[in-house]
């Protein structure tokens, strides 16, 4: 059994001291993708429209955006990836009283790299897929594959099947208190967000310790 109130108090005690230290690990986090807060493989539309005399124009301002979208995806995936797998396990650490920046790049080794990568892609494959049939859905798989860069994180060369399988067992009957203790974070979300959005950086710390307090929780069950 686990409740929010308890979950929060221990990551504020577990960030005294190194709160710096995890708001960069954040920070990385947020900018490559690996944060949370946000669909895992967000879609990404665009609409095109011209006239004849601007009709060449369009075309490489939209090769242009196209290009731009694929360095974006491909920095997600062979850096991002990573760099997600390497938080969660500082923010694991943390949680045990360890702290360690450089568990942020434990994973850019050959050994685990591959392995990674097919596990995080496989799981951003299938949320997007879900997402695409109906939101309701996609939600759910993006909570139930939640925890899939933690257990990687702790068993670097685990199956990605089995880290997909594990995940679902996590949060099995879980995934509604998860959300709500997901919206119990709104309010600072909110008020960082008045601070032309940078405040919200200064939550993702609290917010990334809370989650990795709520594994060590969840993850006995299996």
């Amino acid at each position: 059994m686990w409740n929010r109130s308890e979950l929060k108090e221990k990551a504020k005690g577990k960030l005294k001291g190194f709160y710096w230290q995890a708001f960069l690990v954040s920070f990385i986090l947020v900018i490559t993708g690996g944060s949370h807060n946000k669909l895992d493989w967000g879609g990404s539309g665009s609409t095109t429209s011209g006239t004849s005399g601007a009709g060449e124009f369009a075309l490489e301002v939209a090769l242009i955006a196209v290009l731009g979208v694929l360095i974006l995806f491909a920095l997600r995936i062979f850096l991002g990836y990573v760099l997600e797998v390497g938080g969660r396990k500082y923010f694991i650490e943390l949680s045990r009283g360890s702290s360690e920046i450089s568990y942020l790049l434990k994973y850019f080794d050959k050994k685990y790299y591959k392995n990674i990568i097919i596990a995080l892609l496989i799981r951003g494959i299938y949320i997007f897929l879900w997402t695409l049939l109906l939101i309701i859905p996609g939600i759910i798989k993006m909570y139930q594959y939640r925890f899939v860069p933690y257990i990687i994180a702790e068993n670097p060369e685990i199956d990605h099947n089995e880290a997909l399988s594990l995940s679902r067992e996590i949060t099995d009957g879980e995934k509604m208190d998860i959300f709500i203790l997901d919206l119990s974070f709104l309010g600072w979300f909110f008020l960082g967000a008045l601070f032309f959005g940078i405040g919200i950086l200064f939550v993702q710390p609290y917010y990334d310790a809370v989650n990795a307090e709520l594994y060590q929780k969840l993850k006995v069950r299996v």
